[in-house]
Formats: structure tokens, sequence, C-alpha cells
């Protein structure tokens, strides 16, 4: 199928050839996060964090209105990181 095919394709079901997000890349950055955890890579989820960290909380002309659950989410993600990091001193 050609270019132009494939975008008259696209055009047929209503679609743009635009890509589409459904979502914001922090979160996708705190899904690669939580995997990377789930793989026991704890460097890059590490990594990943700061990342997110310096996302959040650069300043932003409009405030976000998900910015408060952002941020308790980037505090859970540093709390799971910690247990996952020392083990021994999980209490129950």
């Amino acid at each position: 199928m050609t270019d132009s095919e494939d975008d008259s394709d696209l055009s047929a079901r209503g679609q743009s050839a635009a890509p589409r997000y459904s979502r914001r890349l922090s979160d996708k950055i705190l899904i690669a996060f939580h995997h990377a955890c789930d793989q026991g890579d704890y460097e890059i989820a590490e990594q990943l964090l700061r990342i997110l960290e310096t996302m959040l909380t650069r300043r932003t002309v409009p405030p976000d209105a998900n910015r408060r659950k952002s941020i308790e989410s980037l505090v859970a993600a540093h709390e799971r990181l910690w247990h996952l990091r020392h083990p021994e001193r999980q209490y129950g």
C-alpha cells in the first residue's frame, strides 16, 4: 500500500493522518517507571523519576489542573522505589 493509498484509507474511515495521543507524556513516563520496577531495573526507574520530577516541578504558564494528582503520583512512585530497594525495612 502506498502512502497516498494509506492516507485515503484513513480519510475514508474518518481518521486524520496526524497522530493522536491519549495520554500525557508524564503519564507515559510514570508507566515506564512502574514497568522498570516490575522488571527489577531500579536504576532506570530512578532515572525516570528524576525526569518526571523535572517535568512536574518546572513552572508552567497555564497551571495544570492535574498538578496535585501528578505530584501525589510522583511521591507514591518514590515510596514504591524506596520500599523495593529496602525490603528489610518494611513493616506490616
